[in-house]
């Protein structure tokens, strides 16, 4: 009976194991790959994100082209912030 028990912890000590990790090893490699489903979705997130890029440019454009200025207008440095609220206080 006790020889039994010290093989069958061999058995599973040198084979089971192993083969538990192993097995548990492909499956976490297995899973961090992308699906075909997953590939096609990063295709259409960067279509989608190249197309509203080209839109931004566009409107970059337009607004530049109607006033030069207005880049300054929208995000004024502190400086300019600074000598803005000094001159609307006095």
């Amino acid at each position: 009976m006790g020889m039994m028990i010290g093989g069958l912890a061999i058995i599973t000590l040198f084979i089971g194991l192993p083969w538990l990790i192993f097995h548990y090893v492909t499956k976490w490699k297995t899973a961090a790959t992308l699906t075909g489903s997953d590939e096609k979705l990063l295709d259409e997130l960067h279509d989608a994100a190249r197309r509203l890029d080209d839109r931004l440019c566009t409107i970059e454009r337009i607004m530049t082209a109607e006033n030069p200025n207005w880049r300054q207008n929208c995000l004024p440095d502190a400086a300019t912030s600074r000598q803005r609220l000094l001159s609307e206080g006095e």
